[in-house]
Order: C-alpha cells, then sequence, then structure tokens
C-alpha cells in the first residue's frame, strides 16, 4: 500500500476547510493524494487547498454530489478511492482501519461509523441527540472556526481517547450500513457497481442499494458495511442553514430525482440501508 486517493467537493465553507484538512493532514496514515471539486467557491477555499498542494478541479458552475465525485474518479490513480466530505473530523489512522476492515471482510464498498449511524438504534439515538444538543446552543453565534472548535471539543473531549475507546470496543466488526459523509470504494468495487448516479443527489443510498441489488443478482460484490471501529465526526449541513453566503443552485438540478422514483417502494423496502441496520439492530 503506496498512496490512496481521497476525493472532496466543495463550495465555499472555508472555516470548515481548514478544520477538515488540519485533521485529514493529521491522522491520515497513508500518503495520499488529495482531489478537491470546487464548485464556484467564492470565500478563499479553493485558494486554500491550492496552496496545500492538492489537485483542484475548479468548476465554473456549482455540480451536484455525484457529479462532483465522478470528477474526482476520472483524475484519481488510486485502488482505494475515499469520497469524503468537507465538514467532517477524521479519527486516527482511519483509512488504514478502513482498509484492514475492507482486507479482513473482502469488501469493496464500506464506510466508517458516525453521528447518523453507530451501526444499532440505540447508540445512534443517543448520540445523534447529544449533537443536536450542541448546535442548539452554539450555532446561532455563527459558523466561525472557534465556534465549530468550540462544538467539537464539547461533543467529544479527548478526541484520541474516544476513538481509542470506541477501536478498543468494536475492532473491524462491521454491519451492513452506509454513513455517506465517508465512503471507500476499490476501483474493482467501482468496475461492478459503476460510477455514482448524477440523477441522484442522495447518491449514497442509490449506491448502497446497488451495491446490495448486485450482492443478490451477481454474488460477486458484498453491500457496502459500516466498520465499527472508525468514527468519523460529521458536522453536518450547518453552512446551509446559518452560513452568510447562500449557496449557488445547482447546475445540473433539473435533472436530479428522488430516490423513490428510480427504485420501486418494493426495492426500497428490501435494499435500503435504514432497513438494513437501524430497524433491524435495536
Amino acid at each position: 500500500m503506496n498512496k490512496i486517493s481521497i476525493i472532496t467537493a466543495i463550495h465555499n465553507g472555508l472555516p470548515i476547510n481548514k478544520i477538515y484538512f488540519e485533521f485529514l493532514k493529521k491522522y491520515t496514515h497513508y500518503p495520499f493524494e488529495l482531489i478537491i471539486i470546487d464548485n464556484l467557491s467564492t470565500d478563499g477555499s479553493r485558494e486554500f487547498f491550492e496552496a496545500q498542494g492538492a489537485v483542484v478541479i475548479a468548476n465554473k458552475v456549482n455540480s451536484s454530489y455525484p457529479v462532483s465525485q465522478n470528477q474526482g474518479i476520472e483524475v484519481a490513480t488510486c485502488e482505494y478511492l475515499f469520497f469524503l466530505n468537507n465538514d467532517i473530523i477524521v479519527c486516527p489512522n482511519w483509512d488504514k482501519i478502513l482498509i484492514d476492515a475492507a482486507q479482513k471482510h473482502s469488501l469493496d464498498v464500506l464506510t466508517a461509523s458516525g453521528i447518523e449511524n453507530m451501526g444499532n438504534l440505540k447508540d445512534t439515538r443517543a448520540i445523534s441527540k447529544r449533537w443536536k444538543r450542541i448546535k442548539m446552543v452554539l450555532l446561532p453565534f455563527g459558523i466561525k472556526e472557534y465556534i465549530l472548535r468550540a462544538m467539537f471539543k464539547i461533543m467529544y473531549g479527548n478526541w484520541e481517547k474516544y476513538c481509542s475507546k470506541l477501536f478498543d470496543k468494536n475492532q473491524y466488526n462491521v454491519v451492513e450500513g452506509i454513513v455517506g459523509d465517508n465512503v471507500m470504494i476499490t476501483k474493482n468495487g467501482i468496475n461492478k457497481i459503476g460510477l455514482w448516479d448524477e440523477t441522484q443527489q442522495g447518491a449514497d443510498f442509490d449506491l448502497f442499494m446497488r451495491a446490495k441489488h448486485r450482492s443478490i443478482t451477481h454474488k460477486d460484490i458484498k453491500p457496502c458495511h459500516i466498520v465499527l471501529g472508525a468514527y468519523i465526526h460529521h458536522f453536518g449541513k450547518m453552512t446551509l442553514k446559518y452560513g452568510k453566503r447562500k449557496p449557488v443552485p445547482f447546475a445540473d438540478n433539473k435533472k436530479l430525482i428522488a430516490l423513490s422514483d428510480k427504485w420501486t417502494e418494493q426495492q426500497i423496502e428490501a435494499l435500503h440501508p435504514n432497513n438494513a441496520t437501524l430497524r433491524l439492530k435495536k
């Protein structure tokens, strides 16, 4: 293992981008190429990542999430591709834990656990409730870097200790599911599942369902799993609600459709990740 590809789409959010890169650089085990898909940022975010040595694709429009991910795939050079949101903080050795789990369980698609899905309903509800309380208190003060750092500190205390305890508890155990702010796919997985569906803004759920469907019909790939010993914090869509800059509409907005417009009700019931994880493991 020499290098990994990390693909991240951005549209402004400089305070979050600075925190994201700081922890990415600190806690990523393997050397990495960082591919930034910049969707018309006007707050210095593009220039910030260029200064860090990232490969920056500067779009002239604000492209949707799946379009951005596919742009990253086109230039990625490594076998392991990580699709990360910019509003996250990774745990120590996050990439090594995920790759080790992928090799241990023969997985081509997986994610770390997070606020949205801890692998069971009880823990997910508890941590989600805690994060919502913290956001309610501090977010009215604005999306400033020191506010974000304060929220993170209050939430976890000692981040490295929190992540270490979680890994000691769960190791490389996995459950079916997906946490959409971080997804790892091997080149083999992309060859079998295909690129991100550019009609789906909720493309992470669609990706899970396509992998799950193929695991049933072709049996040459396993469904996406959550690695319970790896944890990635997600700030969430805070900038859309509290940011001063109004997001530019997606240039491809007219072609985006709902998950229910692509999949039947029966398929969603059978294949949707929430049904695979949270509903079954209380």
